[in-house]
């Protein structure tokens, strides 16, 4: 059994930014103000000076044999003086600062944040220093901002950080902060907060260049609207006389001419093939295996919506979710969020999620079953679904394993590379 020490160190911490706010509004918390205020008060050279001088002072409590008070004092002096001068060097009204970020990133891709400095005040400073919140277990800065920056009066600048995370799902982060550098460099003035940040972390897409779909019918009831069509894409069904309000452009010239009268071609709405996609919530043998069992849900959605079909349900273990991805309808973002917070669950009720699914099966032309491990009831719910509609099965396994006739097996390291997949 392996231990997340990260995760450990941040057991007592919430995950969200309302978890932490509440943290903060407890009656422990709130004695504790002064000593976060002072925290928050002194710049690291400051810090590093506090505690230096409380040690210090420690060694020199007893003045009548030693004069190590008179370094505490000398130490601690600085201190209070520049505590004492930071209204001048308040941020509040005279700097705005805002932050640019993506919403979504990939696991383990860099998030760029860019923060925004904007002077709205008459005065300039000649360093100001912006701090990031404390990150989640998984996060960890990768470009550090810049330590001092200068600002003119009524000018814009900007600051650029990277941040990388290692889990996915949806990450709160707190304020970032900007505060102006008081003399002697040893605390801060009052500082700017911007918004907080809320950004998805979805999972990597596998590297699907082909994909094998079972002969299925292409069936699409009732039509689907706001279907992209390029020029005139939908299919001939033929020709027939003119009748009154339909278009010119249809006019079919050498029928009109062989019959005598206007004749115009006639359209019937192209099909789509639907499809849907399971994912098994079952850890796997590793915990690497089921992360790449997402990854693989992820590269055969974003597969099959670039083709002709449609993507009209995800599975995620037992959760059902109705979709309408492909041919320009939704957005791929829409199954990446949802596979973003997936979590290993437990023992799958494959009856009931059968049943859950009759609904659906009417429409869908074909279904991919993403296994990470393939036991007797697996295999009868999968036999008893592909005698509803075409199934295709992914086995998705730490090393090589021979294939069947009932599933297709996928190496799990294949697709946390990258490597190029044929399925």
């Amino acid at each position: 059994m392996r231990i997340n020490l990260a995760r450990l160190n941040h057991i007592f911490i919430p995950a969200t930014k309302e978890g932490r706010d509440r943290i903060r509004q407890r009656l422990l918390v709130r004695s504790l103000r002064p000593l976060i205020w002072l925290y928050f008060a002194l710049s690291e050279e400051g810090r590093f000076l506090a505690i230096t001088s409380v040690l210090v002072g420690m060694i020199g409590v007893e003045i009548q044999s030693t004069s190590i008070y008179l370094l505490w004092c000398v130490m601690i002096a600085p201190l209070l003086v520049s505590l004492a001068c930071r209204a001048p060097f308040s941020l509040l009204g005279r700097v705005q600062l805002d932050f640019r970020a993506p919403r979504r990133i990939a696991v383990g891709e860099e998030l760029r944040v860019v923060l925004l400095l904007s002077s709205t005040g008459d005065r300039a400073f000649d360093a100001i220093r912006v701090r990031g919140p404390m990150l989640p277990w998984d996060g960890v800065y990768t470009c550090p901002p810049p330590r001092d920056l200068p600002l003119d009066r009524g000018a814009t600048c900007s600051v650029s950080l990277g941040i990388r995370f290692s889990e996915r799902g949806e990450h709160h982060l707190d304020p970032f902060s900007a505060a102006a550098l008081v003399p002697f460099g040893l605390a801060l003035g009052r500082s700017v907060e911007s918004p907080s940040c809320r950004v998805m972390v979805v999972p990597k897409i596998a590297n699907i260049r082909k994909i094998h779909i079972p002969r299925a019918e292409r069936y699409q009831p009732g039509g689907v609207a706001m279907a992209s069509k390029t020029g005139e894409s939908m299919d001939l069904l033929g020709v027939r006389p003119y009748r009154l309000g339909d278009p010119v452009r249809d006019l079919h010239a050498r029928t009109s001419a062989r019959r005598g009268f206007p004749h115009v071609r006639e359209y019937q709405q192209e099909y789509f093939s639907r499809f849907g996609v399971i994912l098994d919530t079952h850890r796997g043998e590793t915990p690497e295996v089921f992360e790449a069992a997402i990854s693989l849900a992820a590269g055969v959605v974003a597969h099959l919506s670039r083709g002709e079909g449609l993507i009209d349900l995800l599975v995620c273990g037992g959760q059902l979710h109705p979709l309408t991805l492909g041919r320009s309808l939704g957005q791929l973002e829409q199954a990446l969020d949802l596979l973003a917070c997936v979590h290993p669950g437990g023992r799958l009720d494959l009856e009931e999620l059968l049943r859950g699914l009759s609904p659906f099966l009417e429409r869908l032309s074909c279904i991919f079953l993403l296994w990470t491990t393939l036991d007797q009831p697996r295999l009868v719910f999968q036999d008893q679904l592909h005698r509803r509609l075409p199934c295709r099965a992914l086995l998705v396994q730490p090393g090589e394993h021979p294939g069947s006739g009932s599933f297709a097996p996928v190496i799990a390291d294949a697709v946390l590379r990258g490597e190029p997949l044929a399925l």
